[in-house]
Formats: C-alpha cells, structure tokens, sequence
C-alpha cells in the first residue's frame, strides 16, 4: 500500500508538472510580469523597456485603439530600438504636427489578428520561406524564420528580430522585436 502511495504522488507529480509546463505563464517583459487578462496597453506601461513606444502611442492618440477588442498582433520596439533611430527622430516623431506621420509607423506593428508565433511560422513554411503580413498601417511586412527566430523585413528593407514571442494579452498578444519597422514614406 505504500508503494502505491509513493507511485500516485509521482504519477501526481509529473502530471502537475505536464500541466504546469503546459499553462506557462507568459515571459516577463521589460523585468515586468504580463498579464493575460490585461490589455496591450496596460501591460506595455509596466514594462521598463517600452516606455518610449507607450510614449509614442500615447501621442499618437492610439491609446483607446489598443485598449479595445482586437483581436491584435503587436510587434513592439523596445526602447534601444527607437533609441537606435537617427539622432532626434523620436523627439521629432512626437511633436503634434506629425501625428500623422507617428500613427502611420506605430499601425505598421501592428496586424488584425491574433497570430501566436506558430502560426506565423506555419504560414512562413506554407509560403515557402517567407510570409507577407499586412499591417493596420497599410504596411506589408516580410516574415521569415531565420536560426529559429522569427524576423521581418520592413518596406525600407530592415530587418527586425523579435527576441521575446508569444506575450499573451486580453486583446491579443506582443511579440517584442529589437528594431523600429519603417514604411515607405
């Protein structure tokens, strides 16, 4: 009988740990922990490595945008990425008078959907290499799967790397990306 007892806590265990490994919670962002029944918006204003693409959100007048239904994929700068713009972009970026300009470049991350990186490396696989995400903005960006990281090429030809996938959102999800994605002006 104790044997038996010894083999259900370890058959209980190894199934809590399946299930756990399962239901992971999602990664930190920016050394904040993100929560999947917070918005876009409320979980990027914890994270310490957004605050520049909140900034610009916020300036933008896309705020209540991101806040609502989606479903929405959001490709997210971080703060080294908008600081490796040409010196005084950002600043200029923000001014009222180019809202416009702001608004175009933040809806070119941005895609109407709910697109978890598997799905993106499936249509990848299905389009043979590499998959056209159209954007919000108008923008249409080029995925491809390089050394296991999923990249996009922007219409100016960069190419942004997302470095943290999967961010689970009530409206969506974040994939964090380590450059500005720019469309064609």
């Amino acid at each position: 009988m104790f044997k038996s007892a010894i083999r259900l806590a370890a058959c209980a265990a190894i199934l809590s740990a399946s299930v756990a490994g399962a239901y992971a919670a999602n990664p930190k962002v920016g050394g904040a922990a993100m929560y999947e029944d917070k918005n876009i918006v409320e979980n990027a204003m914890n994270s310490k490595d957004h605050t520049t693409l909140v900034a610009a959100v916020k300036a933008a007048g896309l705020v209540e945008t991101l806040q609502g239904k989606g479903p929405f994929t959001v490709f997210a700068p971080t703060n080294e990425a908008f600081a490796a713009l040409p010196k005084g972009t950002v600043e200029t970026l923000l001014k009222p008078e180019n809202k416009a300009q702001l608004t175009k470049i933040l809806t070119c991350h941005v895609v109407a959907a709910n697109a978890m990186s598997t799905a993106i490396e499936k249509m990848i696989k299905d389009d043979k290499g590499t998959h056209d995400v159209k954007t919000v903005g108008g923008c249409v960006l080029k995925a491809k799967e390089s050394m296991g990281k999923i990249t996009l090429t922007d219409e100016t030809g960069g190419v942004a790397t997302v470095t943290i996938a999967d961010v689970k959102q009530s409206n969506g999800v974040i994939h964090v990306i380590d450059k500005v994605l720019l469309p064609k002006m």
